[in-house]
């Protein structure tokens, strides 16, 4: 395991599985930088976040990817409010070993999904070490052709034919659930509008993009790819509407 890697989840099960403020002062820096809409910035809005965490709270993960100096972690909040939520977060290493910076992104978890699949189930470990950058050369090239030129003509030079698992709970599996989802979406005025790729997190046979665009209203779109054989087989995503104030001036990307 990576030492960022290993440092998030230390960090990450002392602030919000033991729910210890005092974590803060192990493992938050001092210039600690908040990109999330639910804190302000600095290690002091973080300490009082952990504070008021209810005894309800429990985060439960589900897979975490490494990547340089950044960490990325996929899983599932209890008690953050009334309905679980499923989320992203992104945590930035500094050279010290302190958590620097961080952004996230919440979406309601739902039960009843059409792919009868749910946003976090699926294969949780690193496989493929060897293809990162293989991996991540795909995945770029699609966001770029597909994603923000919207090109779907070429969607299968990059999306497998035979094996594509959907984790958006709107959508079936397959490239034609993707696309009846995509039809229906469009109908209520949504249309997938990527603008900006922001973050490639790219470990093993698992990439994960951040990027900014519009679905009906401005959003952060998490999509977590899982590539085998050089084709992308597996996709969960967050969809975040980008809040009108923010109670930091850092932005969400």
């Amino acid at each position: 395991m990576s030492v960022n890697k290993n440092t998030v989840l230390k960090a990450a099960a002392e602030l919000f599985g033991d729910k210890d403020p005092s974590a803060v002062d192990r493992w938050v820096a001092a210039d600690y930088r908040q990109h999330s809409a639910l804190a302000a910035d600095g290690p002091e809005a973080l300490r009082a976040l952990v504070g008021g965490l209810g005894a309800g709270f429990r985060y439960e993960g589900s897979r975490v990817i490494a990547d340089g100096d950044l960490v990325a972690l996929h899983g599932t909040y209890h008690g953050f409010g009334p309905d679980p939520l499923v989320g992203f977060d992104i945590f930035r290493v500094d050279a010290d070993g302190r958590l620097a910076e961080h952004w996230d992104a919440l979406t309601p978890r739902v039960e009843h999904t059409a792919s009868g699949r749910s946003q976090t189930d699926g294969p949780t470990e690193v496989a493929d070490a060897g293809r990162t950058e293989a991996n991540r050369a795909l995945v770029t090239a699609f966001a770029q052709k597909v994603l923000v030129g919207a090109d779907y003509s070429v969607l299968t030079d990059y999306i497998s034919t035979e094996t594509y698992l959907q984790h958006n709970p709107e959508a079936a599996d397959g490239l034609d659930g993707f696309g009846a989802a995509a039809a229906k979406w469009a109908e209520q005025g949504k249309n997938l509008v990527y603008r900006t790729i922001h973050k490639v997190i790219a470990e093993g046979d698992f990439v994960l993009l951040q990027s900014e665009g519009e679905f009906g209203v401005p959003v952060a779109y998490y999509d977590l790819f899982r590539v085998a054989d050089g084709k992308i087989v597996e996709h969960w995503d967050v969809i975040a509407p980008v809040p009108a104030e923010l109670p930091h001036g850092n932005g969400l990307f």
